[in-house]
């Protein structure tokens, strides 16, 4: 097989495994506007946005902190949201994702999510793990008992680990995965190819000069492979 240099520096990190405990969502269909609202969409740079996520949640009008679990987890390094149904639904504001990065959520479990955001996550280095709508309850329910409960993620096997030996698996994109193994962005994924698409450029441009002069025939040029 071959092997392909990621020369391309990328903003992304590795993911491979994730132990750590999580926070909860039970609502359903929490959107893009509830997770960071409009008026912090103005900056185009992703850091610094966590303390904008949820921000109606955890603040009242007077911008009084209020008696959230969002206001005191970011000092316990809690890497996973497990979230209702129809996560991520709304608007296609990337900022959702940066936000929620941020905070410092690596991975969101639901059993749906929004399409757009869904996409924009696996774009920028954020898991999105669904699974099925009954055994999202037994998670909700174990973590309830337990709120000091780990979860583990291991994406090379697509398995999410609980507590009682419980395993669930979760389908996801094999391009998608690569990218999360390996670290990596389309950019990256592109920049890799370099050479092949020099390549196919050059023999395309002799192809366009040979049949753009008159009465000559068809050049046919060795297809080059991605």
């Amino acid at each position: 097989m071959l092997e392909l240099n990621f020369g391309r520096i990328s903003n992304m990190n590795k993911f491979t495994r994730l132990n750590s405990t999580c926070l909860l969502i039970k609502s359903e269909n929490v959107d893009t506007d509830q997770i960071i609202p409009a008026q912090f969409l103005k900056t185009t740079k992703k850091n610094g946005l966590g303390k904008y996520l949820f921000y109606n949640w955890r603040n009242n009008k007077d911008k009084k902190k209020k008696n959230s679990i969002f206001n005191y987890s970011q000092q316990t390094l809690v890497q996973i949201l497990i979230a209702g149904n129809n996560f991520g639904c709304g608007s296609s504001r990337e900022h959702a994702v940066w936000a929620l990065q941020d905070f410092g959520f690596k991975v969101i479990i639901s059993s749906s999510f929004g399409d757009i955001f869904y996409n924009n996550a696996l774009k920028n280095g954020l898991l999105p793990v669904i699974i099925k709508s009954d055994e999202l309850e037994i998670l909700l329910k174990i973590i309830e008992r337990n709120h000091d409960t780990k979860i583990r993620i291991n994406l090379d096997r697509q398995k999410v680990y609980v507590a009682q030996k419980k395993c669930f698996i979760f389908s996801i994109d094999p391009f998608r995965k690569m990218c999360l193994l390996k670290g990596i962005d389309e950019l990256s994924y592109i920049f890799a190819h370099k050479e092949k698409i020099k390549k196919f450029e050059n023999h395309h441009k002799l192809f366009i000069f040979i049949n753009s002069e008159p009465n000559n025939n068809m050049l046919e040029l060795n297809s080059v492979g991605f």
